[in-house]
């Protein structure tokens, strides 16, 4: 059999006859995950949500030093923990009961959900394992978790009706109103009442949350999605739980860039709102990303617009337009949120009388006594390591990988050439609202008409696309009355790719693709080629070596480079007239400060999430990052303390202008959340010319004000 034939020089494509290898990712032989009725459905585990004081939870890895902290805390809230799993082991920890499997923990303690807190390489058989428990909800917090381990876990999830998944990469879900904490959300920031709160991101929701509790709403039940491509729960999940739940008065959803869980959403909203007329519940709503660079991953694993995906910009308008209330910084959402109950004609006094009675039992106050020294290093350590996401090879280097799965395609043209303007797209990628892979398809790659000729076509990750499925994917593209050779080449393109997809982990492949006029057959045009891979799989797993060692760092941005070394997420933009330097923990609250930021006239030359380590070590790192730039006259520490604290930002800051020259360049710092007076405090009583803010409102006015200096 002919190799693939190639238009460019022998040189860049040398094909041997071989199909396309096996998968290399491991799977798991398991029964059927339900001892359900005939026809399960995953929608029907939505009520699982719904935790209070009657929710009994376990911890898998219970006797683990993250988990142990994140217990002790959790039962000092309220949580009905009645025990955990470590494998092996059996006994007691923390004065509860311990076991050795979750089979044994299913039986004896009756769980109702389950906390995981076991590395990223072992997130996926511990909610397998709590999926074939029958586990009621299963939360997942563990950051780089790789993505074809939760498609895996996906594709099981969908086959049964008893488990619902929180995560992956989730700060967890909380009901203050029922004391009941499944997660690692920082609980001073909380207090009962009667708001509910999805969100992607973890950061802006703690800042929502302190909006909402500022303001005397409280909140009744908060999800956190989380930031990765999948979620196990979305937004239209935590809309129906918010909608059948009596103490909700009102609905706040955060997004982000990406996907289409906030599209979703405007659609859910759409309906609810003709369903419930009058009595429908006001919803406020946040996207992040809204001045995010176009391709780049903001931070977060899922923060990226794939091709035909809209943009942050456009989902803001679409919430908009299906009756959400639309914010642009999370510290508004309390003010924002008592007006709307007011114009839906409920009473906010009683609600917030409601909530302060609620809060006279709050027990967050029964936490165990530490040092504040020792409650930093705690909070520090629970906090995963942040890592770069994701793998995007050159073109010039795609035909290496593209090999062993396309050498058995004969007549199939690889040209060096730009695509043609009646060119087609052909890929695979990630389908976030069906949680599994698709044939993404259109039947032009103009730019214009891209976004929205774009179609994708969900398939089954363990089963590959089935022929029905390539059917569809074809006659979109217009191609099933192509040629018989472009036709017979693009159902085994798409084959060969997704074989590829999954035996390879990729994220995305995908290029232009045309028919030869004058020999009928397929041609991938090479500068098109769009191959970017899992950086979780190997970082994780260390699957893939072979993939990942084709990164080349010396072709990417330096000061990007060094900021992983680092664990920081640093992204360089490219606007020239930006001139104000950010720094910022958390990659949504991130994304929200560029975006805010223009609210009030000012650019910013940089996204900098230092991470849930942020460490003073760590801030004075990131302005060194920032003043690399000779762009910035101004530098703004926006800083939300949840999971980071405020004290340890501070003396950051003043560790950076100790030791590091900063050129005479003004910073202005606003910290709020945990420790947040400690903060300010060393701030203020620090003798140096740092400007410290409360509000963000004021804060970016004076970072403006000095920029145009």
């Amino acid at each position: 059999m002919p190799a693939l034939r190639t238009s460019h020089p022998p040189s860049l494509l040398s094909l041997s006859l071989t199909h396309p290898p096996k998968p290399s990712l491991p799977t798991r032989s398991r029964r059927p995950f339900s001892a359900s009725p005939a026809r399960p459905s995953y929608d029907d585990t939505v009520p699982n949500l719904r935790i209070g004081k009657h929710t009994r939870v376990i911890y898998q890895g219970f006797t683990g030093r993250v988990a142990t902290t994140n217990a002790q805390d959790s039962l000092a809230y309220g949580t009905n923990i009645v025990g955990g799993v470590t494998p092996g082991k059996s006994g007691e920890h923390l004065g509860l009961p311990l076991l050795p499997d979750l089979r044994k923990a299913k039986e004896q303690l009756r769980p109702d959900a389950t906390a995981v807190f076991v590395p990223a390489s072992q997130c996926g058989k511990a909610i397998e394992d709590a999926i074939e428990a029958e586990i009621g909800l299963i939360v997942s917090v563990a950051e780089h978790i790789p993505l074809h381990d939760i498609m895996r876990v996906a594709s099981i999830l969908k086959t049964q009706s008893k488990s619902r998944l929180v995560g992956a990469n989730a700060p967890g879900i909380i009901a203050p109103i029922g004391s009941c904490r499944i997660g690692f959300q920082p609980l001073p920031t909380f207090a009962p009442g009667h708001i509910g709160i999805a969100a992607k991101s973890g950061t802006l929701s703690y800042e929502t949350v302190a909006s909402i509790t500022r303001s005397g709403l409280g909140q009744s039940l908060c999800i956190g999605m989380g930031g990765d491509i999948i979620a196990g729960t979305n937004l239209v999940d935590a809309l129906r739980v918010f909608e059948a739940d009596p103490e909700t008065e009102g609905i706040i959803l955060v997004g982000e860039i990406g996907g289409r869980a906030e599209e979703d959403a405007a659609e859910w909203i759409k309906e609810y709102r003709q369903r419930a007329g009058g009595k429908a519940k006001p919803i406020a709503a946040l996207v992040g990303g809204l001045h995010a660079p176009p391709g780049r991953i903001m931070g977060h694993a899922g923060a990226w617009a794939a091709k035909g995906e809209r943009t942050a910009a456009e989902k803001y308008k679409i919430l908009q337009e299906a009756g959400a209330t639309m914010v642009d910084h999370p510290e508004n959402f309390g003010g924002v949120m008592k007006t709307l109950l007011r114009q839906s004609g409920r009473d906010v006094g009683k609600i917030t009388q409601d909530a302060a009675n609620q809060r006279r039992g709050y027990h967050t106050l029964r936490r165990r006594p530490t040092s504040l020294a020792q409650e930093r290093s705690t909070r520090i350590a629970s906090i995963p390591q942040q890592q770069r996401r994701g793998l995007l090879l050159r073109p010039d280097q795609a035909p290496g990988p593209l090999e062993p799965y396309l050498s058995h395609l004969a007549g199939l043209a690889l040209s060096p050439e730009p695509a043609p303007t009646d060119a087609f797209h052909l890929g695979i990628t990630v389908d976030r609202t069906a949680r599994s892979p698709c044939i993404a398809a259109s039947p032009t790659t103009n730019p214009a008409q891209l976004g929205q000729r774009v179609k994708r076509f969900p398939y089954d990750w363990r089963c590959g696309p089935s022929t029905a499925t390539i059917q569809q994917a074809l006659e979109h593209m217009q191609l099933d009355a192509a040629p018989p050779a472009a036709l017979a080449h693009a159902k085994a393109l798409i084959e060969a790719l997704s074989a590829m997809y999954k035996a390879k982990e990729a994220v995305t492949l995908s290029s232009s693709v045309s028919i030869d006029s004058q020999t009928g057959n397929l041609v991938l045009h090479q500068p098109s080629l769009v191959l970017q891979f899992d950086d979780a799989a190997y970082r994780s797993n260390q699957r893939q070596g072979d993939i990942h060692s084709l990164r080349q760092t010396t072709t990417e941005v330096p000061e990007e480079v060094e900021a992983e070394a680092h664990g920081i997420v640093f992204v360089k933009l490219d606007d020239p007239s930006a001139n104000i330097g950010t720094l910022v923990n958390g990659a949504g609250l991130a994304m929200n400060t560029i975006d805010a930021l223009r609210q009030h006239g000012g650019r910013a030359t940089n996204f900098l999430d230092t991470g849930g380590k942020a460490t003073s070590a760590t801030v004075k790192k990131s302005f060194e990052l920032i003043l690399q730039d000779p762009r910035v006259r101004v530098i703004f520490v926006n800083i939300f303390g949840g999971l980071t604290d405020g004290g340890m930002i501070a003396e950051g800051v003043l560790l950076a202008f100790r030791e590091v020259a900063m050129q005479g360049v003004p910073v202005v710092v606003r910290i709020r959340g945990t420790n947040e007076a400690v903060g300010q405090k060393i701030i203020a009583e620090s003798g140096l010319e740092v400007e410290a803010f409360d509000g963000f409102a004021e804060a970016a006015r004076r970072v403006v004000e000095l920029a145009r200096r």
